[in-house]
């Protein structure tokens, strides 16, 4: 793979994850500002991930048909043309609709792109390749965020430039040429799948957990902090400093913690990040001041930023090889469950309790996940994963 052609599709998957971004904290601001519910403004947050789910059964078949560039083409378009089109609505449900359809869309472009850039490779660059490409998408999800004080110049703003910027980013790929997946990856067979899925729950269910976890922060943190951080007196300005905090700190500790696992272990690791970021999370609820927050927003995205990458680590130690497709997909899925659960718990939590913390809240979930990670793991899963070795599937 040429620098250019990887240029072009780490250009693209930056500003989809600005886009993404952006979308949660500007559209919970703007439905706040409109008197929406905190329940109501939660749940509307979980469309792009519904269209996520919605689409992952649907992807491969139309990849190994069409190649690459059509479903980066058509995800690209989609998710312009919605960003667009929040500018000639201004209603509670069509906005749930778009929402959704740019979950479809950016999941047409993230799976196109990353089996491009993993197929693409070569196996001593692999590694280097696909950590840029998560890097590029983590420092667009970061920016993002900055776009939400232009809500108080005006509320179609944000969608403009945001627009702008993926339909600009869309228009490289006309440059490259389309390719296909090799004809070995997909010959996939679909008897004993579900098999196949039962066991790879029963052998690393406890590695689902942190991406799951990683999953309820990113959508509790930019879908409900927003509505809580207005709430509680703080600016508008202060949620867009407040926020990419988590982001750029998940950057910058998210290699030295992958060489950590390797060397003490991916469940050690697990353990006292969790144990950390549930203790900044727990601190950030004694004060209201935008720079502490962010101190403690940057000093847990430093520690809990990495949990989907070092959760996808965890699995692959504890599944046989033949269950990794499937172990790898689960983890896809309890993302995205965790990403609806995410802003729905975190907007009841406020709705139920006016004087309630949300800091509390998120604290009391990832200590539950910290200890379903300490004993996730029974006795009676080697036998399973002994007999699963020996009989593959």
């Amino acid at each position: 793979m040429s620098r250019f052609h990887f240029f072009i599709l780490v250009l693209i998957v930056s500003i989809s994850g600005f886009s993404q971004g952006m979308l949660l904290p500007v559209i919970s601001v703007i439905f706040e500002q409109e008197g929406h519910s905190a329940a109501l403004n939660g749940l509307h947050a979980t469309g792009l991930y519904i269209g996520v789910l919605i689409a992952s059964p649907f992807m491969e078949a139309p990849l190994r048909r069409l190649g690459f560039k059509p479903l980066i083409v058509i995800g690209g378009m989609m998710v312009a043309a919605c960003l667009f089109s929040f500018l000639l609505f201004q209603s509670y449900i069509v906005w749930f609709f778009l929402r959704l359809l740019i979950g479809i869309g950016d999941h047409m472009l993230h799976f196109s792109t990353q089996t491009w850039v993993t197929t693409l490779s070569s196996e001593k660059n692999r590694g280097r390749n696909i950590s840029l490409y998560g890097l590029s998408f983590g420092l667009g999800f970061a920016a993002g965020p900055f776009l939400t004080p232009l809500v108080e110049v005006a509320p179609s703003l944000p969608f403009i430039i945001s627009g702008a910027f993926s339909l600009t980013a869309w228009l490289f790929i006309f440059f490259l040429k389309n390719d296909f997946p090799e004809k070995s990856a997909a010959d996939t067979r679909t008897d004993n799948s579900l098999k196949r899925f039962f066991q790879a729950f029963l052998l690393g269910w406890v590695a689902f957990l942190p991406t799951f976890g990683y999953g309820f922060l990113e959508t509790a943190l930019n879908g409900n902090f927003p509505v809580y951080a207005l709430r509680s007196g703080i600016s508008v300005e202060g949620v867009s400093i407040i926020l990419p905090a988590f982001a750029i700190g998940s950057i910058v500790f998210q290699y030295p913690l992958g060489i950590m696992s390797d060397k003490f272990g991916r469940k050690k690791v697990l353990l006292v990040i969790l144990a950390i970021g549930a203790g900044c999370f727990f601190t950030a609820g004694f004060s209201y001041s935008s720079p502490f927050l962010a101190g403690c927003f940057f000093a847990a995205g430093m520690a809990v930023g990495s949990t989907f990458s070092l959760g996808i680590s965890f699995m692959a130690d504890l599944l046989p090889k033949h269950l990794l497709p499937a172990g790898n997909l689960m983890c896809g899925i309890t993302f995205s469950f965790g990403s609806i659960f995410g802003p729905v718990a975190g907007g009841w939590y406020m709705q139920t309790f006016e004087n309630g913390n949300l800091f509390y809240f998120i604290t009391f979930v990832m200590a539950l996940i910290w200890f379903g990670v300490l004993f996730g793991r029974s006795k009676g899963m080697k036998g399973i994963r002994q007999q699963s070795e020996a009989k593959p599937l």
